[in-house]
C-alpha cells in the first residue's frame, strides 16, 4: 500500500497571537495502515449486496462541538471517503458517541447497536476516558475483550481505535499501558488497529499539524478528522481489498 497523501485546501491556523504556515496535505507513512489482517465481512458485504455499513462506537474525540459538528466528524468524513472512492456503493456510517463513557460501559452498550445497525464492520474508539479515570489495565483489558468478542459474534469485522495524541497533556496522562493493551487485544483476535495515537503524533512531530498551539476556531480539529477519516478508509479498502475502480463497473 503506497503512503496515503491526502490534499486539503490550504488554511491558516490560527493561534492565540499570529497565523502559522497553512496546512497543505497530512501523509500517513505505510506503516500504519498496511495489514495482514483481512475485513472479510467487509469484502462479502460490498460484493454480494454493493453496500456497506459501518457502525463507529466511541466518545467525544468521534465527535466534535456545534450545530456542524458532526458533518465535520471523523464518522462523516469516512462515509464522504468511502463514497468517494467506492461509487456504487451505498456506504452508510452510524455514528454512538458516549461522551466520558469508559470502555466497560460502551462494551454494555454494544449488543443493542449490533442489534440495530446490523453492520459489517464496527470501529471501536476508546481509551482515554479509562486513562482519566485510572482504570485498570486489566480491567481496562476484560472490557475490551468482551466488546470485540461480542463483536466477533455478530459476524462483523472490528477496527479498534485508540487515543488521540495531545502534545499539552503528553505530560500528564500517560495513555501507553492502555494503548499496549488495546495492540494486544487487537493481535488476540485477529482485528484490526487503527493506531490514532501514533498517526497523530507523527503530524505533530514531522510538523503537518501543530497539535500544542492553541486555537481561537475549530479549523485545525476539522482538518484532523477530516484527515483521520480518510486515512480510515484507505485502511478498509485496502484490508477488503476491494477495487474501487471495479465498484463502478461490475454493478
Amino acid at each position: 500500500m503506497t503512503a496515503l497523501a491526502i490534499v486539503l485546501a490550504a488554511v491558516a491556523l490560527i493561534d492565540g497571537a499570529a497565523a502559522s504556515a497553512p496546512v497543505e496535505r497530512c501523509t500517513v507513512p505505510d506503516s500504519f495502515l498496511s495489514t495482514e489482517i483481512d475485513l472479510g465481512s467487509v469484502m462479502a458485504e460490498v460484493k454480494a449486496h454493493q453496500r456497506l455499513d459501518i457502525s463507529v462506537v466511541g466518545t467525544g474525540s468521534s465527535a466534535l462541538p456545534g450545530p456542524d459538528g458532526a458533518y465535520f466528524a471523523y464518522p462523516a468524513r469516512l462515509e464522504a471517503a468511502l463514497k468517494q472512492q467506492l461509487q456504487g456503493v451505498a456506504v452508510r456510517v452510524t455514528a454512538h458517541i458516549q461522551s466520558r463513557a469508559p470502555t466497560a460501559e460502551l462494551a454494555t452498550a454494544l449488543p443493542k447497536i449490533l442489534a440495530e445497525d446490523k453492520p459489517s464492520l464496527v470501529i471501536w474508539q476508546t481509551g482515554t476516558a479509562d486513562a482519566i479515570n485510572g482504570v485498570a489495565p486489566e480491567d481496562f483489558r476484560a472490557s475490551l475483550d468482551e466488546g470485540v468478542s461480542a463483536i466477533e459474534s455478530s459476524g462483523a469485522n472490528v477496527i479498534l481505535m485508540n487515543m488521540q495524541y495531545s502534545p499539552r497533556t503528553d505530560a500528564m496522562l500517560d495513555v501507553a499501558p492502555l494503548a499496549d493493551v488495546m495492540r494486544f487485544v487487537a493481535q488476540q483476535h485477529g482485528a484490526l488497529l487503527f493506531d490514532r495515537l501514533g498517526i497523530m503524533r507523527d503530524w505533530n512531530d514531522s510538523g503537518i499539524f501543530d497539535l500544542y498551539a492553541a486555537t481561537k476556531n475549530y479549523d485545525m480539529a476539522q482538518k484532523v478528522h477530516d484527515c483521520i477519516g480518510r486515512a480510515l478508509a484507505t485502511q478498509i479498502i485496502g484490508a477488503a481489498h476491494l477495487d474501487a475502480t471495479r465498484m463502478q463497473t461490475t454493478r
